[in-house]
């Protein structure tokens, strides 16, 4: 079996990031066009989130640039990754594009091989346009989209870096010092909680499943770091890990609003808009409701900084989404899908997901471009929290198949935590549970 190591990740985008040198040498005879796959029919496969609104919102751009029809949906996230799922298995997807949680099934869309290398096209002066410039994608972005075996399955859409967001005038009035590190962020929210007027310090994910992605942030601070060993083994129920869950458990019961147990991000950003919760750690996708004065009472007096340390490093939870094309598309589709990604994870549609408060992108020249971060409805501080963020950023989740079977299974222990359980003993029942799950999955590999 074949297993991947962040080293070999950095070295094999090393190895792709020299592409552009190449391309742009082919390119300058190249004879690219925009129509040359006109008349052609797309189904786009997207996940429901504020950049597929934006991708939608703009697609006659790309209709009217290229003579291509597409027909997009986007479906609520893990609905997306079932349907996905079941109909690549199937060997007749119905769409031609998809859009990945690379997150989530990046090794299982690896594995099976459903999406296209794009290497080659990338590479073919014919089909990729001059001003393409695939240098612009980070490193750490195009790291997420290479598999273990060199294989670029996806195109970077944007990067996920959890940033904390907080309260101002909350902290203000009692003059409290935005936390640096994880205890400084307890001691805060402690001090600000006051139920008798529905003020609570903290907001997060409570909801099984979703809760582990918060609970990894706590742990990325910790000397462990990891969920997996450098063996693909499950190390979760270690004094790190037990840390981690207990620092997790403190804020969620003493500091977070009643029925937070059942919370996902869209519970915890209502809470934190209505301003009741004085700090929130979760990705910066959501940002653009806390700015919209008809809906927050909190616009304009967020604030954005990077994720607390923690006792032995300082990192933020970092995820990340990806364009696949079919393999199971023809070859005229395929020529239309690559088409199709060079548009939507081109600058255009970059800087618009930068301005519109719709998460960190994949390409480096967003964070370059001054008109469109003055043109935006969010402060200065956002887009260096974001910047900033990304310097720091380690994988939130490991690269697993059964990812979703371990949210749930480490989910269920972190739940009963709230409900006041023991973290050592909670994460021991867990590990072992999941433990066979991992390894039989190791063993198809």
């Amino acid at each position: 079996m074949f297993k991947i190591t962040r080293r070999g990740a950095l070295q094999g985008a090393a190895g792709l990031l020299a592409m552009p040198a190449l391309v742009e040498r082919a390119n300058a005879q190249s004879a690219f066009d925009w129509k040359l796959a006109k008349g052609e029919k797309l189904e786009v496969s997207l996940t429901a989130n504020p950049r597929s609104v934006i991708l939608i919102q703009n697609q006659k751009e790309f209709e009217d640039l290229t003579g291509i029809k597409v027909g997009a949906e986007q479906i609520p996230e893990q609905q997306h990754r079932q349907k996905f799922a079941i109909e690549f298995s199937t060997g007749k997807p119905s769409f031609d594009v998809v859009g990945i949680s690379l997150h989530v099934n990046k090794r299982q869309v690896g594995r099976a091989k459903w999406c296209a290398d794009i290497r080659p096209m990338i590479a073919d002066a014919s089909m990729t346009a001059p001003d393409f410039d695939f240098a612009d994608f980070s490193a750490g972005a195009v790291a997420y989209s290479t598999q273990a075996d060199g294989r670029m399955d996806t195109l970077p859409e944007f990067a996920d870096p959890w940033i904390m967001y907080y309260n101002k005038d909350l902290l203000a009035a009692k003059n409290i010092a935005v936390p640096k590190t994880f205890d400084e962020l307890y001691t805060a929210a402690k001090a600000l909680t006051d139920p008798s007027k529905q003020i609570y310090g903290f907001v997060g994910r409570g909801l099984r499943n979703a809760n582990v992605v918060l609970w990894t942030s706590f742990l990325l601070g910790t000397q462990q770091r990891d969920t997996i060993d450098a063996n693909m083994k499950l190390i979760t129920d270690t004094p790190d890990a037990v840390w981690a869950a207990e620092t997790y458990a403190k804020l969620m019961r003493e500091c977070a609003p009643p029925g937070s147990i059942g919370f996902n991000w869209n519970e915890c950003q209502t809470s934190f808009m209505q301003g009741r919760a004085a700090f929130w750690i979760d990705g910066p996708g959501f940002a653009a409701p806390l700015e919209d004065p008809k809906r927050s009472r909190v616009a304009g007096k967020t604030g954005y900084s990077v994720a607390p340390a923690g006792p032995a490093h300082h990192h933020g939870a970092l995820f990340g989404n990806g364009f696949g094309i079919s393999e199971a598309s023809s070859p005229a589709r395929k020529k239309a899908a690559w088409l199709y990604l060079q548009w939507a994870s081109g600058k255009a549609n970059q800087v618009r997901y930068l301005a519109g408060g719709a998460g960190a992108p994949a390409r480096q020249s967003a964070f370059r471009n001054e008109d469109a971060t003055k043109g935006s409805n969010f402060p200065a501080q956002y887009f260096t929290a974001l910047s900033s963020a990304l310097q720091i950023a380690r994988p939130g989740l490991p690269e697993i198949v059964p990812v979703t079977e371990f949210r749930d299974t480490i989910g269920t222990g972190l739940t009963n935590l709230i409900g006041g359980a023991d973290a050592a003993t909670e994460l021991r029942k867990a590990t072992e549970a999941f433990r066979p799950v991992l390894e039989q999955s190791e063993r198809a590999s």
